[in-house]
């Protein structure tokens, strides 16, 4: 490994799964991700012949740099498209809208009871997750859905429009709980925008019903008195 630099920290993510129960074959394949102290990072894997030629198509993005022994596959130019934003089928567009409005009530009950562990994930990993889902799907019917928001969303900055964009900086709270109330209402309004446009776009049906009770659910729960007995 000094090969390619001085290592600062090295993972080797197979030997890692099998110390917790997850069966891997360190004879077909073996990776070591390595950070070098001059900021270079290289995540290099081993395999065999055998277990190369059954990934080795697998993903748009491959680039063969150097075949000496003249082994590899012939593949297409390399391209994202394995990446681009995938059309939103009705399905999926009720579940995302479903959940990004009931999922709030867990977050809601969560800033009431000063349970700050469970309110910031249930944010988070629900009502985050659905609103960067739909986040997706609209950037997805801007381009086309010719294009990749990168993963995790790293590229929303740069296909959202920059109103879009300020109100999804400001979806990011801190620990106090006034600025997560105020975030949770920016988030179901930048949702609603979103999820209109999409819904239109395709055809779906947005359930404003749903939008306009659990809205005045949060109000009514961000007014609650410490000492209510209704929660």
């Amino acid at each position: 490994m000094k090969k390619f630099g001085e290592p600062l920290m090295i993972q080797e993510p197979d030997q890692l799964d099998a110390g917790i129960g997850i069966n891997r074959d360190f004879s077909r394949r073996y990776a070591f991700l390595m950070l070098f102290t001059d900021g270079n990072r290289i995540d290099l894997t081993l395999q065999t012949k055998e277990t190369m030629r059954e990934v080795y198509e697998n993903d748009t993005l491959t680039v063969p740099l150097l075949d000496k022994d003249h082994c590899l596959l012939p593949i297409p130019p390399p391209s994202d498209s394995d990446y681009h934003v995938k059309e939103p089928t009705e399905g999926e567009f009720i579940s995302c809208t479903n959940n990004f409005w009931w999922c709030l009530q867990n977050v809601a009950k969560g800033i009431w009871r000063d349970e700050l562990p469970y309110a910031k994930q249930m944010f988070e990993l629900t009502t985050r997750a659905s609103l960067d889902e739909m986040v997706n799907w609209w950037i997805g019917l801007e381009s086309d859905f010719q294009l990749s928001t990168g993963k995790l969303g790293k590229y929303f900055k740069k296909h959202l429009p920059p109103p879009y964009w300020a109100m999804y900086e400001a979806t990011y709270a801190n620990s106090d709980y006034e600025q997560m109330w105020e975030s949770i209402f920016i988030a179901c309004d930048l949702f609603r925008t979103l999820a209109k446009d999409v819904a239109a776009a395709c055809s779906f049906t947005y359930p404003e019903t749903d939008d306009r009770n659990m809205t005045d659910y949060l109000h009514r729960v961000k007014n609650l008195s410490a000492d209510a007995t209704d929660m």
